[in-house]
């Protein structure tokens, strides 16, 4: 049986739109609490970290936040036009707890209830980035699936449908979704990397015996990032298509912590983030030959 446990073991149906205001200002005492997902803005401009306090931005080299209520967004996840989320809403918000599934349209000023509010709170949510086709993984039965599992849905949350999974093994820490073929998705577990070409019913194995903790296909659709740890953190990328073996990417020392999420850059396509689990952020604009810290520790870097 799988379960979705977010955190790294080797350490201690559109409704009514819901405002909460994004207006961003400089704030350079910003503190990483957690790390609930790691996505680059439409354009390219901003580097969003979600927290437990709310959404971190960095951009144009300084650290910003958003005002208004310090939700704690799960699952964040970023499409060419649209933010997708879960989690649970700020104190005193007067909104339902856990969120469900919940989208934006304009960069996180208003978010629109997708269903399953105050049912779900989808710690692993994955989005295609050119479709719009949303994966979750569901650890609870609720009103729209009766089992636990991988399920996606291609229109908003209107219709679920459950992967059969067959394949995939070990406990489940992270699920990517191509970004123009919705069919094909990877998934990370306590085993290796796995890889669908069938929207998840049927999962090959493409990396074993290590602990795949975050993945995320390039934007071009050719490649697959995927971070690791077996005595230290590791950072590779395979090739789909040529059926190669993984290539080793260059990654910071990072002692006893890991990565646990990756994302390309929109529009600058050599530039890439990734944070830890100790909330340190790194950017590299050499596709991983080099990287600059931004965040260490969760204290944000000037």
């Amino acid at each position: 049986m799988l379960s979705r446990k977010r955190r790294f073991h080797a350490f201690p149906l559109a409704l009514a739109l819901t405002v909460f205001a994004t207006t961003v200002f400089a704030d350079p005492a910003i503190t990483l609490t957690h790390v609930h997902g790691l996505s680059y803005s439409a354009d390219g401009q901003q580097l969003l970290i979600p927290s437990h306090h709310g959404l971190a931005v960095f951009g144009e080299g300084r650290w910003s936040r958003a005002a208004g209520p310090a939700h704690d967004y799960m699952g964040f996840s970023a499409t060419g036009d649209a933010l997708y989320s879960s989690g649970h809403p700020a104190p005193r918000s007067g909104l339902t707890n856990p969120f469900g599934l919940i989208k934006s349209k304009d960069g996180g000023k208003t978010w629109q209830k997708l269903g399953l509010e105050g049912e779900s709170d989808f710690h692993s949510l994955a989005t295609s980035h050119g479709t719009n086709t949303v994966y979750v993984f569901n650890p609870h039965p609720n009103s729209r699936m009766k089992q636990s599992g991988v399920y996606y849905t291609r229109n908003d949350g209107l219709q679920w449908k459950r992967a059969a999974a067959r394949g995939l093994s070990g406990e489940l820490n992270s699920l990517a979704v191509h970004p123009t073929d919705s069919g094909v998705v990877a998934a990370g577990t306590d085993q290796g990397l796995y890889l669908s070409r069938d929207a998840g019913e049927n999962f090959e194995q493409l990396v074993g015996d290590v602990r795949v903790f975050a993945e995320a296909f390039d934007l071009d659709g050719q490649q697959l990032w995927f971070s690791t740890y077996a005595g230290k953190a590791g950072l590779a990328r395979v090739t789909l298509k040529s059926g190669a073996a993984p290539e080793t990417a260059s990654i910071p020392a990072l002692g006893e912590d890991a990565v646990a999420y990756i994302a390309q850059n929109t529009v600058q396509r050599d530039e890439f983030a990734i944070a830890t689990f100790k909330r340190s952020v790194f950017v590299s604009k050499d596709r991983g030959r080099s990287w600059t810290q931004i965040a260490k520790d969760g204290a944000t870097l000037p």
